[in-house]
Formats: structure tokens, sequence, C-alpha cells
């Protein structure tokens, strides 16, 4: 969840940005690579050295093919080294930002579970004063709504949610995220939804590395006290899926900051994953056992009765270790004009939420992903999320095209 930033007008704190054309801009394509090599378990301080060597065989080890390893110089990076811990280099030259520039190398056990307790959530927290009431329509400020814990296990009551893992120059990071279907593959999905912030920093950064999700992160709600011993899969019981492809909005990559709104209205991503241990048969979607359709038209605000927003909240009060949601009926916040307004409800989760699904149960019974949380105040009380349209279809059609046929 990005915090509001104090201000007359909003922004984010990674910089101001250019107004929105009220043209869909093209949305932004990123290809990643997935580098399958043997590793050791990685720490704290991400020190994992996996070694990569003969083409997988009678050995069991897995070569990194030469045209890939090539298309990585071409981006300045050698494999062996970024193996090795050199994607700790945040140096400005060496942080990937354009659409086609980032890979994403699995490092098998880099995500270990005092990792994923440790991450942090990317916020940064500031207060809400800048909201202009004459910036488009917005509602009132909605009623605080306080967030339930979801009931353990999580696979049984909320299966298509979980954890998006990444790193960043200020460390560990986690985000929220919800498996969705995939058009190319009827029943056998590897599509998550999340928050455009929680792939890319926006205007002033790029690319975040070592994506990986978590479905079901920690599924019997164990408290974090409980965890401090755990094994990875008590953790990650349905395995850690790394992102082999991903897309979010070209708004997001030029307007997008760490604090305030700007971009916001198109703050959403979509990655396709593939299992760390390789491929064993089995989709995402069968995994979990589901996936959930993605409304791009959804109704608006007056039309809907409520919404339910589920995310895995890391900042104070919580810890980022449960599964919490908010059900609310959506208000409406205008950040720009000419943006899309947003969705806005009450709910108290804090940053870690980011990305969390938001789902509405239509006139057929059935619910969907409309939105993600993507801003909130520092106060927390309420979420605001995109409203789902053109360009956001644009993202999530182009990943699903992207393995079409695989």
């Amino acid at each position: 969840m990005r915090s509001i930033r104090p201000s007359f007008t909003v922004r984010r704190g990674r910089g101001a940005s250019r107004r929105t054309s009220p043209v869909p801009a093209t949305v932004a394509l990123v290809s990643l690579l997935a580098l399958t090599a043997t590793a050791c378990n990685g720490d704290d301080h991400a020190d994992a050295k996996p070694s990569v060597s003969a083409t997988a065989g009678s050995d069991g080890k897995i070569k990194i093919p030469d045209d890939i390893r090539e298309r990585l110089r071409e981006h300045g990076i050698d494999i062996d080294k970024w193996k090795h811990g050199a994607w700790k280099n945040w140096n400005r030259d060496d942080w990937l930002r354009e659409a086609n520039d980032f890979v994403n190398p699995i490092i098998k056990g880099l995500w270990d579970p005092d990792r994923m307790r440790d991450a942090d959530d990317p916020d940064k927290g500031v207060d809400d004063n800048d909201i202009s009431g004459d910036q488009g329509v917005t509602d009132p400020t909605p009623a605080p709504v306080r967030a339930q814990p979801v009931r353990a296990p999580y696979h049984a009551s909320a299966a298509t949610s979980g954890k998006v893992f990444f790193d960043s120059p200020e460390g560990t990071m986690v985000c929220s995220a919800t498996v969705v279907e995939d058009p190319a593959h009827p029943g056998k999905s590897n599509l998550i939804w999340t928050a455009g912030h929680c792939v890319h920093a926006g205007k002033k950064g790029g690319w975040y590395r070592n994506i990986a999700f978590v479905p079901s992160y920690n599924n019997a709600g164990k408290p974090n006290a409980e965890l401090q011993d755990a094994s990875r899969d008590e953790v990650a019981p349905y395995g850690v899926w790394w992102a082999d492809a991903a897309k979010t909005s070209q708004q997001w990559i030029d307007q997008g900051g760490e604090t305030g709104g700007n971009g916001a209205s198109y703050d959403f991503a979509v990655i396709h994953v593939t299992p760390e241990q390789g491929n064993a048969g089995k989709s995402l979607e069968e995994t979990v056992g589901g996936a959930l359709p993605v409304n791009f038209n959804a109704p608006a605000v007056p039309q809907v009765r409520s919404i339910t927003a589920s995310g895995y909240p890391a900042a104070a009060p919580y810890d980022g270790q449960l599964l919490y949601q908010c059900q609310d009926k959506p208000g409406r916040l205008s950040i720009q004009k000419t943006d899309p307004t947003m969705y806005r409800i009450g709910c108290t989760m804090t940053g870690g939420s980011s990305g969390g699904g938001w789902v509405e149960t239509g006139s057929d019974g059935k619910p969907a992903l409309v939105s993600n949380t993507s801003i909130g105040p520092v106060s927390s009380g309420w979420l605001a999320g995109p409203r789902l349209g053109e360009v956001a279809k644009g993202v999530y059609d182009s990943v699903s095209k992207k393995f079409a046929g695989r």
C-alpha cells in the first residue's frame, strides 16, 4: 500500500510526475528469464551462492543456455556473478528500468523462512491531508472498517491469496497477491495479480529483483512467535513460485513513486510464475485449487454493494504473518481529473496488504477480482485501489498471450 504524502496536490515521494494523458498509454511488457540453478539456502543478507553447471542430465544439474546468457550480457549482467550476489548492486546504472529490461533468475532456497518472515512492506508513513476535494469526484472519507483475520487454514477459506516477496535497495520487501484465471490456459493458470509498485519502483527506479510468490503463506495461521523455527514447508506449503514474466502499466513506470497518488489509478501488475523446484506437472491454479476471474468492466460505485479486500498487512499493529480481510461498500476517490476514479473502502489494513485482491460478487452470484490495494493513509482507516479497465486488460492479455500454446 502506498501512503499519501502531505502537500496540496497528491504525489508520490520518489518525485513528482507529469500529468497522465487522457488517452490510455501503451502498457509495458517485462520479460523475465527463469534461469534455474542449484543453490544454497539464502539468509537475511541474501548471500546465496548457487552453482551454475552442466546441462540437465544424469547429474540433475542445469545449464543456463548460451542464448539466455548472451541476453543477460546485453544488460551488463554476468549470470554467475549475479547468482553469487551481484544482484545486490543497486547502482543506478545497474538498476534495470525499461519495459523489457527485467530479469529474474531463480535462486533456489533464497526465500527461506527467515527472509520471508523478516521482509518489510514497501511503504513510507505519511499523512493524508492532501486529498484535494476538487479533483474529479471524491466521496467523503469512509469510516474505518476493522480488518478481520481470515480463518485458517487459508487454503480452505482463501485459496487464491498469497504473498509476493522481492528485493529492493532498502532490503527484502513483501506485498500481497491473488491467483487469477488465464484465458489461454483454462483451469491451469499460472497468473497472479498484484500492484505495480510491488514489481517496479516507478518514476525514479526500476524493476525489483528476486520476485517470488508464496500461495497460502503460513497456511495454518500461526502467530509470529511460533514461526521462529518453522520449516519452509510450514510457511510455504504450496511451494515458492518465481516470476518468469510480468507486466505493469507504462503510466506506473512513468509516474509512480514512493508515496502519494501519481500513477495510483494504474497501479496494477500481472505476473506469470513457475515453481522453484521445476515443473511438477501441476499449474498454480491446480495446486491451490482455484483462480479468480478478472472483471475489467466492473460496475460504477453506486452499483457495487460491497467489496472484500484481502492481504497480509505488515506495518504496525500487524506483523505480516497473518491473512486479513475487510468488507465495505466502496466510495470514489479521484487523484487527477484525467485519471480513472479509484475505488475506496474503509479498512484498517496497513502496508504489506499492497497488491491484495479486491473481490466483488456480481449479480450472477460469482466472485471476480475488480481491483487491488494501492494507496492509503499512514494512519490507516481506508484503502484505495484502481478500477480495472482498458489498460489493465491490456496488461493482463499480454502476459496471458505470451504463454499461449506453451
